[in-house]
């Protein structure tokens, strides 16, 4: 990739002086005698220092907690280091650190609903929640599960789990009923916590066939609780069996100050699951401490997030981005929550939510940003954004057209935070630098405490080519286990299979000149031709800028003993692909990319499988084209779109 010549966006001096980095940079030298004067030395001596660092943050961040000692056993084993093993603290007790009026969360249902809960509010509901489940003979330990909407009561369920040393998982309500068993029949719920049915683009989606499913399914589930969004809650429950609606439930408990009992920092917390279509979900079990303490030093210093900033993400319950989302409590910050279409009932309606309510920190993925694009939004000219301070991105790589879209149509006084992590970590890698410039195209930097590179494949650091996404040295949100992996098989061979005692996480990345990094998509997906590795997101980055084409997913055909691509396009209502357009997008990829980036194929396609967080699926295709079975097509949101792959003429020649 050529670099850009000019950054698209920097910070004001007064700016990066009054920021927390630099606030976090100055207490680290005054703490250890230091003399750090820009974040690649504070990034240097975070991973080389990761006891000292970590203190830091927990100290800094003002966790509520005793750290005990020491603050690292096994430093050098992957899997296997221990962060503080002797800490006790509970998650639900610094989520819940801010009382009083203040809005703890706003949320908006598409234009059906609309409601505002204060942090009084959300103490008192999450006591109630807390003595209901004690009632029901919850224990640290147990499971909690929830397929809900993006609710306050959600955040209040997972609070009052929390609370209690329970463990929550979460999906949202659009998952099919395999899709949903597949994932709760695995961890075995004591509790079930599900709604009547949710709001989707206008239409009114009622549930209560598919929980009928559901719930005889989930024999261990003690209790089926179900939280009222479309005014029908007790009426669904009358039909289920163990069920009842979520005012009957908390209905005996009077709001009381909640109690927190404090655990060990590798305590579960959640339990989130893989996406993947090539077999039934991984079960990954994140830890209280370390999901805290991650987010709070990416909300506070790589964020900025301060206390009353309203912060918001376009996400559900089925994206590791609710987890990361809700955890802005602990930072003070006022949780601004949406459920719906983000483009009902009117196509800038994310906009309106972010202008009415003067939102600051403003989340959402790549995908979004590319369909606005294409829907030809210019908020920058219709909507005022002048509280917006960051617009993140995550999900996919942000391709460089996007970066300039969002600068010349969205706001030009914005600092553009694309992220990349994952659910395997339940946080990030790299991302935002709050003192440093955007460039086109380019992640800012790798996160602090994140010892991470580019690796070609026998083990040694790349700089300006393409490899292998690691991490060298251990961090504090790895998952503690793989829920029914006893031997801890599994888990090694996700990540540590590659290179032993290295994270190797699967994604295909790049350094830049600049000290940021690009994802080029993921390493399984990579395309082969001629034995020249070459990064979906490459291809992506050309097509996307073909206004004919609504969006395109591309995969390697075995073919005549080598690899040919083959790329399938979605065009506009009423477009046909043909000889002309198929020359537009050779030319547009050969020219932007390279020659070797070219598809022998070209393919117009109907519709494009995606996960349930929004991300396409090009080994789920690439499956169907060879004719071999998707394992997990539940992972899908739109499983049916596989069929249009299979057995297309164009692809036997």
């Amino acid at each position: 990739m050529t670099a850009s010549t000019a950054p698209l966006w920097s910070p004001s001096p007064e700016a990066v002086r009054k920021s927390e980095m630099v606030r976090f940079m100055k207490e680290a030298n005054r703490r250890f005698g230091l003399s750090l004067t820009g974040y690649s030395q504070l990034h240097g001596w975070s991973v080389d220092n990761l006891p000292a660092f970590w203190e830091l943050i927990w100290d800094f961040c003002g966790v509520i907690g005793e750290k005990g000692a020491p603050l690292l056993a096994d430093e050098n084993r992957m899997p296997g280091a221990k962060f503080f093993p002797n800490a006790k603290l509970s998650f639900a007790e610094n989520m819940m650190r801010k009382t009083g009026s203040d809005p703890a969360m706003i949320f908006r249902g598409e234009d059906k609903k609309s409601y505002r809960l204060s942090f009084d509010e959300l103490h008192a509901l999450v006591s109630r929640l807390q003595q209901a489940m004690k009632e029901a003979g919850v224990q640290k330990g147990d499971r909690i599960a929830a397929m809900l909407p993006n609710l306050p009561e959600s955040v209040a369920i997972m609070l009052a789990a929390s609370s209690l040393g329970a463990i929550f998982s979460s999906c949202s309500p659009d998952f099919g009923e395999r899709g949903v068993i597949d994932r709760f029949g695995q961890i075995q719920p004591k509790l079930f916590f599900t709604c009547d049915g949710y709001w989707y683009a206008g239409k009114k989606i009622s549930i209560a066939e598919k929980l009928d499913t559901v719930v005889k399914n989930l024999l261990t589930a003690e209790k089926v609780i179900i939280v009222p969004y479309l005014g029908e809650a007790k009426e669904v429950a009358s039909k289920l069996s163990r069920a009842a609606d979520l005012d009957s439930f908390i209905a005996p408990f009077a709001a009381k100050k909640v109690e927190f009992e404090r655990l060990s920092f590798d305590h579960p917390l959640y339990i989130l699951f893989s996406s993947g279509t090539t077999g039934v979900p991984k079960c990954i079990v994140h830890c209280a401490g370390g999901v805290l303490l991650q987010h709070l030093k990416e909300h506070k210093l790589h964020c900025g997030i301060k206390p009353g900033e309203r912060m918001f993400w376009f996400t559900t319950l089925g994206w590791m981005m609710w987890n990361w989302l809700v955890t802005g409590l602990a930072a003070e910050a006022t949780l601004m929550l949406y459920d719906g279409s983000p483009f009902h009932p009117k196509k800038d309606v994310m906009f309106d939510y972010a202008a009415e309510e003067k939102i600051g920190f403003f989340g959402t993925s790549a995908k979004f940003i590319d369909a606005a694009k294409k829907e030809g939004l210019r908020p920058n000219d219709t909507h005022d954004l002048s509280a917006m301070r960051v617009l993140a991105s995550t999900g996919s790589p942000l391709v460089p057209e996007s970066f300039d879209y969002v600068y010349d149509a969205v706001k030009q006084d914005v600092h553009l935070a694309s992220v990349s992590g994952g659910t395997d970590l339940a946080a990030c890698f790299v991302g935002a630098d709050p003192t440093a410039p955007v460039w086109k195209g380019e992640i800012q930097a790798a996160a602090l405490g994140m010892a991470v590179d580019v690796w070609d494949d026998n083990g040694k650091p790349m700089k300006g080519e393409r490899g292998e996404l690691v991490c060298t040295k251990p961090f504090p949100s790895m998952p503690v286990m793989f829920w029914n992996d006893p031997d801890g098989k599994k888990y090694h061979n996700a990540y540590f299979d590659r290179f032993p005692n290295i994270w190797c996480h699967g994604d295909f990345a790049e350094w830049t000149t600049h000290g940021g990094m690009i994802i080029h998509g993921r390493s399984d997906a990579t395309l082969n031709p001629q034995g020249v590795r070459i990064g979906t997101a490459e291809i992506y980055a050309q097509v996307e800028q073909i206004s004919d084409v609504v969006e395109s997913i591309t995969i390697g055909q075995e073919w005549d003993g080598d690899t040919r691509i083959v790329l399938f396009v979605r065009l506009r209502d009423g477009m046909k692909l043909d000889d002309a357009l198929i020359a537009k997008i050779k030319s547009q990829i050969r020219t932007g990319a390279s020659p070797r980036h070219v598809p022998a194929k070209i393919v117009q396609i109907a519709d494009i499988p995606r996960t349930r967080s929004g991300k396409i699926t090009e080994l789920a295709v690439r499956d169907v084209v060879h004719g071999r079975p998707v394992k997990n097509t539940e992972a899908l949101a739109n499983p049916e779109a596989l069929d249009l792959y299979r057995d297309i003429p164009a692809l036997s020649t």
